[in-house]
């Protein structure tokens, strides 16, 4: 039982979030809360005093309405300071608002360069500069294979082909210049041996031959 209530909570607090600008400001604010309470406070007064005063002076009793008067004149003096003061604080909070507002844009600005320089020391100058010249090798050759597969050829494709097509005319001519052999046109005998038309055409002079000996 005496460990129960006597024992620490193993709870780590969180540290409070709440700055010395922020208690700054609240207590500011508080003070403003406090002095319209007590601006709108003097005013009911001062209209009431006001009716007082009237009353005075129609039975006659002139020395309390003139000294109730100058009790309303000193209130609404008291009036015009606070709302001097109401603008020194309204001020003040701004400029405290805002310099928080400062504050944390600073704090991230210093975040984002250290976090900016860490990434510079991942990548160096002369990597980012490889990179950009393979990525624009890349580009450029996927530009060309573009252009050929939608039909898009420059001048100079445009050229080539015209050279190109001239070698290919001038190789047909020549090819078509060669002398090739006459094709007999004569029916060979049916069922007789190619062989033996041959040999019988050679025998054929060679017996003319003789005869006419």
């Amino acid at each position: 039982m005496g460990n129960l209530f006597g024992k620490k909570s193993s709870t780590k607090q969180q540290p409070s979030r709440v700055t010395e600008a922020d208690k700054a400001v609240l207590q500011l604010k508080q003070q403003r809360d406090k002095l319209k309470q007590y601006q709108k406070k003097i005013q009911s007064s001062l209209e009431r005093e006001r009716q007082f005063a009237k009353k005075l002076l129609s039975e006659g009793n002139r020395d309390k309405a003139k000294l109730l008067l100058r009790k309303k004149k000193f209130q609404e003096g008291l009036i015009d300071k606070t709302e001097s003061q109401l603008e020194t604080i309204e001020q003040l909070v701004h400029d405290l608002e805002f310099a928080q507002i400062e504050s944390q844009v600073l704090e991230g600005l210093k975040k984002g360069n250290e976090s900016l320089k860490k990434m510079q020391q991942l990548v160096s100058l002369d990597e980012v500069e490889k990179i950009m010249d393979e990525t624009a090798d890349a580009v450029e050759y996927q530009r060309q294979i573009s252009d050929l597969l939608s039909g898009g050829l420059t001048d100079d494709d445009e050229a080539d082909v015209l050279d190109e097509l001239s070698e290919l005319l001038a190789a047909e001519s020549e090819e078509q210049e060669v002398t090739l052999p006459e094709v007999p046109t004569e029916e060979l005998p049916s069922g007789e041996p190619v062989q033996e038309t041959q040999g019988k055409s050679r025998e054929k002079p060679a017996r003319e031959a003789m005869l006419a000996s």
